[in-house]
């Protein structure tokens, strides 16, 4: 069973070589590399997660090298779990992808670059769960760094260019500060291997150990977007892609989360800097969720309640109880998916609308009503409505903070609560503009190519402006200066439609209804997460399986 634990790697890594072979001579054959692939790495994940819970931890060495000199690979039920939400979320952005570049008949860079690089994204996801050392955990973020740059730009806009220009600043420093702790960590200890860290680490001088961790926490808060280091996130997401902005959305940000709940458990026990992160938990849900209220753009009002949520997971993990890293973990599994679903669900209104702009949207509870129960599904369980798992996961962590007692997690207990009640408004504010209101003069009519009149394909040769296709009637001539528009995966403006594709639709319904089954499983969900929390907490499980001891 040992061996299993690196193929989440290797099978997307040696993927991305036959994808960039084929290229675009046989477009049909690598699509379907890469859905069999993220398929198999599905099953993989959850025979990892079966298999940890039943029998503990496993690892493996490559090469046969004991640490520190060798690669250690370790699967436990904490990174079991995220392997299977991730690759079953990664699976359906692929699906809703698919179906998007063959609606917009894209053949060029996308079918040629967005494959290898969203298999790449996946290896690297999936190396920073399983990942046994600080360097691979380093790897790991390197290779989700270049994927992402090469996502966000697709298509060469100009706000994709500088949304992706301040992502890679951003990472760019966090790389500089995640190298400089490891470098110290390896002068004081010798290793950056974690079991033999976990070992260490207790040894050296108390200063030595906050400033590492103050280090890993600065990096692994960036990665995630915890306020104050989350002005980056509502700027970089929304000018990509739907899928784009929903596989970064609902995933990347959870790796860094992934990475604090590895290295506060394993690395520092004792919880020393616990106030400051329970501080942090609560300046990200209140300004992440005030700056919601403030958005009328779709995909930046959903960035905004992403830096909200994400204090939520930080609160589990200030407070260090049992109870409160089970609280911590279910709703990150929890959020992947339902984060994942609203920003599909964004897609498809833009796809429908022409447009993420709330104000010109309206109507489409009537017009739409697949798409309105696609979108309030995940709207209810977001904000945390009974029975839905996203109540379930936000009642656990206020009653860890209940059953702490302390002023800190009286006081989160209150602001997250404030929290879910400001995100139930939000997602009310955006069920009246865009379904539950009449449908304003100014939206876009139904098949009109939402471009500048003189970059189209379909202008009339007489008046220059653009055409509703199979009607004869103008479409909505130039585009107004400084509009935003909706852009395919290639760049390419997007043509509304009465009936998204297919495929977006059954990728959105399968995320949907992956939510639901959090819902459904609840029980036996908290019940692993618990077993999960517990693993952490005790430590020995995960050292002496790396060790041998």
């Amino acid at each position: 069973m040992n061996a299993l634990v690196p193929l989440p790697v290797l099978l997307p890594l040696c993927a991305t070589g036959v994808s960039l072979a084929f290229g675009t001579r046989l477009a049909r054959f690598q699509r379907f590399i890469s859905v069999a692939v993220l398929t198999a790495v599905l099953g993989l994940s959850v025979v990892l997660m079966v298999a940890a819970d039943r029998q503990g931890p496993l690892s493996v060495h490559l090469g046969d090298f004991a640490p520190p000199l060798g690669i250690t690979l370790v699967a436990d039920r904490l990174a079991g779990l995220m392997l299977t939400v991730s690759s079953a979320v990664t699976l359906a952005v692929l699906v809703y992808s698919l179906g998007q570049g063959m609606a917009d008949r894209d053949k060029e860079t996308p079918v040629a670059v967005f494959h290898p690089a969203y298999l790449i994204l996946v290896a690297g996801v999936s190396l920073t769960f399983i990942a046994g050392d600080l360097v691979n955990l380093y790897v790991g973020f390197e290779i989700m760094l270049v994927a992402s740059f090469v996502l966000l730009t697709l298509g060469g806009t100009g706000p994709r260019i500088r949304a992706g220009s301040t992502y890679v600043i951003i990472s760019l420093f966090s790389s500089m500060l995640f190298l400089t702790a490891i470098a110290m960590t390896y002068a004081a200890t010798g290793t950056a291997n974690l079991a033999q860290l976990a070992v260490r680490l207790p040894e050296l001088p108390l200063g030595v150990q906050t400033l590492v961790q103050a280090m890993l926490l600065t990096v692994f808060a960036i990665k995630a977007a915890v306020f104050p280091l989350a002005a980056w996130l509502p700027d970089s997401y929304p000018t990509a892609p739907a899928p784009v902005t929903a596989v970064f959305a609902g995933l990347l940000t959870k790796v860094g989360i992934y990475c604090m709940l590895r290295t506060e458990t394993l690395l520092f026990p004792g919880n020393r800097l616990g106030d400051l992160l329970m501080a942090l938990a609560l300046a990200s849900m209140i300004v992440g969720i005030l700056g919601a209220v403030a958005q009328t753009d779709l995909k930046r009002l959903f960035s905004f309640t992403l830096i909200s949520h994400i204090g939520y997971m930080v609160f589990g993990i200030g407070l260090a109880t049992r109870e409160a890293y089970g609280g911590a973990i279910f709703y990150v599994a929890h959020h992947i998916t339902v984060q994942t679903s609203l920003f599909l669900v964004a897609g498809l209104i833009e796809r429908r609308g022409g447009t993420n702009e709330l104000t010109r949207l309206g109507g489409m509870a009537r017009s739409a009503p697949l798409l309105a129960a696609l979108f309030f599904v995940p709207a209810m369980n977001f904000a945390g409505i009974p029975p839905f798992s996203g109540f379930i996961g936000k009642l656990g962590l206020m009653r860890a903070g209940v059953s702490d007692g302390s002023v800190w997690a009286w006081i989160l207990v209150a602001g997250a609560t404030a929290t879910s009640l400001l995100t139930l408004y939000v997602m009310a504010k955006i069920w009246n503009l865009a379904f539950w209101r009449t449908e304003p003069p100014g939206q876009a009519a139904y098949g009109t190519v939402l471009e500048a009149a003189d970059d189209s394909d379909d202008d009339d040769p007489d008046t220059g402006l653009d055409r509703i296709p199979g009607t004869g009637d103008e479409g909505i001539g130039p585009v107004p200066a400084g509009q935003t528009l909706a852009a395919t995966l290639q760049g390419r403006a997007v043509t509304t439609t009465i009936r998204p594709p297919r495929a977006m639709t059954a990728a959105t319904a399968g995320a949907v209804l992956l939510g639901l089954a959090f819902t459904v499983l609840a029980g036996p969900l908290a019940a692993f997460t618990d077993r999960s929390a517990a693993e952490l907490i005790a430590r020995s499980p995960y050292v002496e399986e790396v060790l041998g001891r």
